[in-house]
């Protein structure tokens, strides 16, 4: 599964706070039952266009990896989930909504699950859209 957040926040101390943002790395995969597997890395950025400064932060799973990149001055979070493993998706999209107070967001789940029986040139995609 493949969850992808775009998302408008109504706190920019909260974008730019990267205690936060490597606490909520440290502690959250193990709310989806995700096996967090390195220490979360987690930079502050400000190049090439100083208005798109903000934070990138990223930590591995054994089920892949969660990432997510603040953008301050536009108020803007992009947040990816990539797992090999089910999780709850309704329920980290409304996890990230409260915890990065994101009034308006996108949000696509790419369900990367194919058969085993599919031949591996068939081009089987499934997506799901949540509202806009």
């Amino acid at each position: 599964m493949h969850l992808i957040i775009d998302g408008y926040s109504d706190n920019q101390e909260l974008l730019q706070d990267e205690n936060y943002l490597r606490n909520w790395l440290e502690s959250y995969p193990a709310r989806i039952g995700m096996t967090r597997i390195s220490p979360p890395y987690v930079l502050r950025y400000g190049e090439p266009k100083l208005e798109d400064w903000g934070i990138s932060g990223f930590v591995f799973i054994a089920e892949s990896h969660i990432s997510i990149h603040t953008f301050v001055e536009q108020n803007y979070v992009n947040i990816d989930v990539f797992s090999c493993k089910d999780f709850d998706a309704e329920k980290a999209i409304k996890d990230f909504q409260v915890a990065f107070r994101l009034i308006k967001s996108r949000t696509c789940l790419i369900d990367r699950d194919c058969p085993q029986t599919e031949l591996a040139t068939s081009n089987v995609v499934n997506f799901v859209y949540h509202g806009e």
